[in-house]
């Protein structure tokens, strides 16, 4: 088996089947396995995959587990060369397997790889490719440097904005929205940290990669859609205090001990101050249904 395929469901049938659709709409010469992982949805969702397609592996939760400990579940019985977490809400191309396998196979000391991610209105999704959130560059993407320097590595350390989209390299981090990982680096590395419910695991997975010696690289010679629905409207506050969380354990995970006290403290409370900021501006938009749906609003 060339690439075990994991998405995680959790009440987001359309999307997974959408998603599903495209995977199987592929071409490419490499064989390849589906694995959905279902967090306990309360819509449809199981039904209409298990009928539509019944090639797939469903592994069924008896409870929402989260991002991180879902996608492990499918790590654990997959027998791919390579693992890809593809987020339900995405569309991939007929050629983007091929050309990601391909891109693969002939970089073997590359860990991790991720391809060119696109916003339905054709905009970048600019988590594709990022450098990791050190306190310099948080503290310069919080308070809008990168964007008033946008050419400025200095000042875009975070978001990469200086770097050509179109263009290949190798980055820092991928987004867990489309992440290709070598079986060989999951089996030095381990798989996500399951202490991050929804945010941040894709960062910190893609820190240990980089700390254990592999490389991680940005290939935009293929495009897929990421639909990221409904952050325009009323989040609930599990999702917002999760997303907040995520850079909490983060820092504390892999910076506290490079900084001072004074650096620690400045970072909690800016996370807390933009976290009682996120509250109150949520609560100003409009109401939608209080489902958990897994659409990766990431750190931005």
């Amino acid at each position: 088996m060339d690439l075990s395929i994991l998405v995680v469901n959790y009440n987001t049938r359309q999307l997974t089947v959408d998603c599903l659709r495209s995977v199987f709409a592929s071409e490419t010469d490499y064989t390849y396995e589906v694995i959905v992982i279902d967090n306990d949805s309360k819509d449809d969702s199981v039904q209409s995959i298990r009928e539509e397609f019944p090639q797939i592996s469903l592994i069924e939760n008896r409870e929402n587990t989260g991002f991180a400990r879902a996608n492990n579940q499918g790590m654990n019985v997959s027998q791919g060369r390579y693992v890809l977490l593809l987020n339900s809400d995405t569309i991939i191309q007929q050629d983007t397997l091929q050309t990601m396998i391909d891109f693969m196979d002939a970089n073997p000391l590359t860990g991790a790889s991720g391809c060119k991610i696109i916003l339905p209105d054709g905009s970048l999704d600019k988590a594709c490719k990022r450098g990791f959130p050190t306190p310099s560059a948080s503290f310069y993407y919080a308070f809008g440097l990168s964007k008033l320097f946008p050419d400025k590595p200095k000042f875009n350390q975070y978001q990469l904005g200086y770097l050509d989209p179109d263009q290949e390299y190798p980055v820092d981090c991928l987004v867990g929205a489309f992440m290709m990982v070598r079986r060989e680096t999951i089996d030095q590395v381990g798989g996500l940290d399951e202490r991050f419910f929804m945010y941040g695991e894709d960062i910190d997975w893609c820190y240990r990669i980089k700390q254990a010696g592999w490389g991680i690289h940005y290939y935009p010679r293929t495009t897929i859609v990421h639909y990221k629905g409904g952050s325009a409207r009323r989040r609930p506050f599990k999702i917002i205090y999760e997303f907040h969380r995520a850079m909490i354990l983060f820092h504390r995970k892999h910076y506290r001990q490079r900084y001072n006290i004074f650096v620690n403290g400045a970072v909690y409370a800016g996370v807390g101050l933009k976290l009682l900021l996120s509250l109150v501006t949520n609560r100003l938009q409009p109401v939608r249904p209080a489902t958990m749906a897994h659409h990766r609003v990431e750190w931005r």
